[in-house]
């Protein structure tokens, strides 16, 4: 058995679809890896990975863009070719866990909420007791 463990961020907001009467969240993970290079130049390498999330639909409002989140699952490797005509592999993985660790912010939310409460950043620093388990 192989098993993938994962820390990263969401790059865009979760999509649910309908697949077989089942319900499946799909989201690309991004986590980013910073080294020097042998010259001593800060380098970073981005490493995204597609994730489906199956039965778990409850979990759509939360996985936003910007979302941290450690998941873990079994990987599989999609090869195909672009439109560029080259050969590409893409990290694809099948979520049996999930975590979310740090939630997403998108600027319309932080507008709804400043309007809301009459508070600026103050607002958004306090945790949330709303967790989707």
């Amino acid at each position: 058995m192989i098993k993938l463990q994962l820390i990263g961020y969401l790059g865009k907001d979760a999509i649910q679809r309908e697949v077989n009467d089942k319900t499946v969240l799909r989201f690309h993970v991004a986590h980013t890896e910073r080294f020097r290079n042998q010259q001593g130049t800060q380098q970073e390498k981005t490493t995204w990975v597609d994730c489906a999330l199956w039965e778990r639909e409850n979990l759509g409002p939360y996985l936003l863009q910007g979302t941290q989140v450690y998941v873990e699952g079994f990987p599989t490797v999609d090869v195909f070719t672009n439109r560029a005509n080259e050969t590409v592999g893409q990290l694809q993985l099948k979520v049996m866990n999930i975590q979310l660790l740090s939630p997403g912010r998108r600027d319309d939310d932080r507008q709804r909420q400043t309007a809301a409460t009459g508070d600026d950043d103050e607002a958004l620093d306090q945790p949330s007791d709303e967790l989707p388990f």
